[in-house]
């Protein structure tokens, strides 16, 4: 569903699993700041507002959105994390580097949710320009973090949930 006919922000708090005992890496990119401090502010609030602990939240920080999926990778392989969340934001610019880096970025997260058994979340913004970011980083369309966070938390859920059947 195209972002402009639904809020990131909005979901049905009763649809959304308690995240008490769940363990929560999110891995953030430097690069648009403003905007990715935006969403991890969205992410880490509501993983805290469904009941994850502040010390079972583990922040780490890359240079970039290539190289979420690196940071991600080293999350699920050196800590106890349940999912890890990546936050990034491209914009796109006069140069086919915009398409390089969502590709590799897209792949890399793919590729990490089928060689590992922890859910790793793609919340990668993937803007034309800088307003449609902020519209996606806690602006008119809400919080990318905030949907990065609920899909964890129940994709945690259902892991958890699945194990109990084998």
């Amino acid at each position: 569903m195209a972002t402009n006919l639904k809020n990131l922000s909005d979901y049905d708090p009763t649809l959304v699993p308690s995240a008490k005992g769940m363990k929560f890496g999110i891995v953030v990119s430097e690069w648009n700041q403003e905007i990715t401090e935006a969403l991890l502010s969205g992410a880490y609030n509501t993983l805290v507002k469904h009941g994850a602990k502040e010390e079972n939240i583990l922040v780490a920080r890359v240079p970039g959105s290539f190289e979420l999926t690196h940071g991600a990778r080293h999350l699920i392989k050196n800590t106890d994390v349940d999912a890890v969340i990546c936050l990034g934001c491209v914009i796109k610019g006069d140069t086919p580097h915009f398409d390089y880096v969502c590709q590799g970025v897209t792949q890399g997260i793919s590729q990490l949710n089928v060689k590992y058994k922890k859910p790793v979340i793609f919340g990668v913004l993937t803007t034309n320009d800088e307003q449609q970011a902020k519209d996606r980083a806690g602006g008119k369309l809400g919080n990318k973090g905030d949907e990065g966070a609920i899909t964890a938390i129940k994709m945690v859920s259902l892991v958890k949930t699945l194990k109990k059947h084998k």
